[in-house]
Parts: C-alpha cells; sequence; structure tokens
C-alpha cells in the first residue's frame, strides 16, 4: 500500500515549523513530505530591515533547510501557482518555468503573503519593497548608489531628488525600515564630505492616524519621539497620490523630488489563496480553529493563508494575526494535526496568547511590549534582540547574526554596492512573481488528464 503523501507549501515560519516536527515524529515508513518552496531556506522575516541597512549580511537570516539533522523531506524548487482540491493536485512551476503537477492525500498551505498594493497611477513602477531578501539587498545598493551619484553630481535638483528617500507604511515593517536606512544614510554621510548632511531627509507615511497602534498610545509616543530625533518627518493620515521615477505626490497635496520610494504599506495573503473555491476571510481562507478548510478533503491552511480563530479572546470573529511567533506555533499545531489524521485520533485546536511586540530602530533606539510590560531604549533593544536571536532555528544562524551585530557595533559599516540587478529598475513586480499564479480555468486544463487517467 502506497504512503500517504504530505505536500507542505512554503517555506516561512509555518511550513518550515510543521515539516521539522513532522520529520521528528513520523515513522520511517508512515507517510512521504514534500515542501514547495522557491528557494532551499527560511527566510527570517523580521530581521530584513537589517539586512537593507547593512548591520546583518543577507545568509545570516537566510536559514539553510538541508541542515536538518533528519532530513527526510524532498524539497520541490518552485511555486504553487494553483490547487485542484477535487483531484488532489498542486500545480507547481518550477524555478525552470516547467509546469508540474504534483499529487497529494493532505496539502499544507502556508505560501506566505505578498506586498499589498492599490491602483496609485505608477506605483507598480516607481516603488521597491521589503517582502524579500533580494528586495532588501536590492534597496541596500540603490540607496548608496544614490549617495554616490548625489555626491558626483553638479545639479542641485538632481542631488535634492536622489537625496530624499519616502517610506510608505507606519507598521513594524515600514518604521524598521525607516529608522535602519535612516541610520545607514546618516552614518555614511560622514564618508561624502561634498554631502550636506541636512540634505538627506526621510520621510515615513502612513494613510492610519497613529503609528504602529497595536503598540498603544504611549509607546507609539516614544517611537514618533525617537524618529523625529533621528531627522525622519512622519505624516500620518497621508499617502501616495501618484508616483514617478523622480518625484512622489502625496495625497496631501506636496511634491517631494524623489527617486526612492519604499512600500510596506500592509501584505495580502498569496495569490495561490483565490486558485481555490473556498470561503475567505479578508483574503485568507475561513478555516476552522484545527486549521482544516470546510468542504476540502485534505486541505489544510495556516499563517499568512488562513484566518484562524484567535480562541483565546473569547470574540466572535477574532482572528489570530499574521505574526511570526504565531505562524510558529501554528506550524508545530498543524503537524501534530495531521499526525492524528494519519492516526485516525482526534484534531486538536490551535490556542496561543499574544506574547508581545518588539520594534527594533537600530542603534540603541527600539520601543518593546513583553508581555504587556512597556519599554524603550536599551532595555527593549535587549528584549528585541533577544527575541529575534532566541527566534532563529539553528546554532549557526544564531552565530551569524550575534557575530553580525557585534561586528557592526565595533566597526561600523563600509557602504559597499555589489550592483546587485543595477541594470534592473527593482520594483515591486520584479522581485514577488504575483502575476504567475494561474486562473481556476488553467488550473483544471492542467489536471484534466490526471483526472482522467484515474
Amino acid at each position: 500500500m502506497a504512503r500517504p503523501r504530505i505536500l507542505v507549501v512554503g517555506a516561512g515560519f509555518a511550513g518550515v515549523a510543521c515539516v521539522r516536527r513532522l520529520e521528528r515524529s513520523l515513522a520511517a515508513d508512515e507517510a512521504d513530505v514534500s515542501l514547495v518552496t522557491p528557494f532551499s531556506y527560511q527566510l527570517y522575516l523580521p530581521l530584513l530591515p537589517q539586512v537593507a541597512s547593512g548591520v546583518l549580511t543577507p545568509q545570516s537570516i537566510a536559514v539553510s533547510l538541508r541542515r536538518s539533522s533528519r532530513h527526510r523531506t524532498r524539497i520541490i524548487p518552485g511555486g504553487a501557482v494553483g490547487v485542484d482540491a477535487k483531484a488532489k493536485v498542486c500545480v507547481i512551476r518550477k524555478i525552470t518555468g516547467e509546469i508540474l503537477n504534483e499529487p497529494y492525500d493532505h496539502i499544507v498551505l502556508a505560501p506566505g503573503s505578498v506586498t499589498r498594493t492599490f491602483d496609485i497611477p505608477g506605483l507598480l513602477d516607481s516603488a521597491r519593497g521589503m517582502k524579500t531578501l533580494a528586495e532588501a539587498a536590492y534597496i541596500r545598493d540603490h540607496v548608496i548608489a544614490q549617495l554616490d551619484l548625489a555626491d558626483a553630481s553638479q545639479d542641485e535638483a538632481e542631488r535634492a531628488s536622489r537625496l530624499q528617500f519616502v517610506v510608505v507604511g507606519g507598521g513594524y515593517a515600514g518604521t524598521e525600515t525607516a529608522a535602519c536606512l535612516q541610520r545607514l544614510t546618516s552614518n555614511a554621510a560622514k564618508r561624502y564630505p561634498r554631502l550636506d548632511p541636512k540634505l538627506i531627509k526621510w520621510h515615513l507615511i502612513d494613510i492610519a492616524p497613529k503609528l504602529m497602534p497595536e503598540l498603544g498610545d504611549k509607546l507609539g509616543r516614544s517611537a514618533l519621539e525617537i524618529l523625529g530625533e533621528r531627522g525622519i518627518e512622519v505624516s500620518l493620515g497621508v499617502s501616495i497620490a501618484k508616483a514617478g521615477p523622480e518625484e512622489v505626490t502625496f495625497t496631501d497635496g506636496r511634491v517631494l523630488p524623489c527617486r526612492t520610494l519604499i512600500w510596506t504599506a500592509g501584505v495580502a495573503a498569496s495569490p495561490l489563496v483565490a486558485t481555490l473555491d473556498a470561503e475567505t476571510v479578508r483574503g485568507r481562507l475561513a478555516v476552522t480553529p484545527e486549521m482544516t478548510v470546510p468542504g476540502l478533503d485534505g486541505v489544510f491552511a495556516l499563517g499568512d493563508a488562513g484566518a484562524l480563530p484567535d480562541v483565546t479572546k473569547g470574540e466572535d470573529g477574532a482572528i489570530c494575526p499574521p505574526t511570526a511567533q504565531h505562524a510558529m506555533r501554528q506550524g508545530r499545531t498543524m503537524a501534530d494535526n495531521i499526525l492524528a489524521t494519519l492516526r485516525h485520533q482526534p484534531l486538536k485546536p490551535y490556542a496561543h496568547k499574544d506574547l508581545g511586540l518588539v520594534v527594533d530602530l537600530g542603534g540603541k533606539d527600539a520601543v518593546s511590549k513583553p508581555l504587556g510590560i512597556e519599554l524603550r531604549g536599551l532595555p527593549a533593544q535587549a528584549v528585541a534582540r533577544g527575541y529575534h536571536w532566541s527566534a532563529l532555528r539553528t546554532n549557526v544562524a544564531k552565530t551569524r547574526v550575534m557575530t553580525n551585530w557585534l561586528l557592526n557595533a565595533v566597526a561600523g559599516d563600509d557602504f559597499v554596492r555589489t550592483n546587485f540587478q543595477s541594470r534592473s529598475a527593482g520594483t515591486l513586480r520584479d522581485f514577488e512573481y504575483t502575476n504567475t499564479y494561474l486562473t481556476r480555468e488553467e488550473i483544471l486544463e492542467h489536471t484534466r488528464g490526471m483526472v482522467a487517467g484515474g
């Protein structure tokens, strides 16, 4: 009798946590496990701003999937672009472009999220994101290139446009990105004697009335004070009306000369979700507390893809936020439920009380709220970095990150460009490949032959 086939889609916090527990818990001949991911690493997403600012090297937060001491999972290098739940087939586009139909008995959907965009003129052609390792590496090169080009230019208008930077999104990603990159340019300015540091300006804008409202009013004000002291201009209740290659127009009418627009205004569930004929909640698959998708046999969803009821709040309609701490714990619970399904045991609901929030603003600046305790400054920084360090999955990754932190604190940065994709615009559509997913009709066309063949 053939072994059950378990297919996990996505190598983020949820997918990797699920795979690792399955590897430890499954008997040798109990099931076959496959993982679909375009990259052979798990990205520690919360530390991306520190890669963009050069505090950490890209490799230090890309945790190898092949370091597991019990490695038994087949890794399929590609991305899932559609699911036919009736035929129990996942359609995969391999990194070569080849289309693969992968049958499964149980599928765990943890494909993560993509940058959420809006119909703003010029946005997709001019904005850069902060969602992938490639984007972070590209942005670092791009920002340093603006300093180099401004330093060499004799045109004051060109200098002004190259030295103004706009970050859209007052959540954790946007705030940390603006803070870390401002620190990069502030330190770099000392190496550019022809540049007036006062000309280097960072703008953080958000349509919301508060910065990181989850932190509460007190810590939100503290974050605003820290950013203000560092010269970052924060504009709330404001967004982008139009974007161009050399200027940005705000919804309040201001027009800024600017060649760097970083878009971090929220995320949306992976377009893979839309390929299933299932109910969604705010773009995520509606799932039970056990992470099953009602009406779809053998389909589970979690992380950014699943709107998982938050049973700890006791409120109707409350769902778990798409954060790393929830995703990791959901992944482990998901593995337990897959095992329970194989062994004909009852599934258990997911329940986890949020442990708090940490925001690393670079250097000695941070605000944190662990277990409801409000902190700022060095104590908050110690909590923030301690949390991130402990959450890294391997000792190798922990060693690399700690070494990078110590080296940066002692020696600073060298402001080196690698010329990574220097001839590319590096916009959102260049890195996130959101146009590669199939329609329902295309999925059925790909799987029809398999269904007909039995």
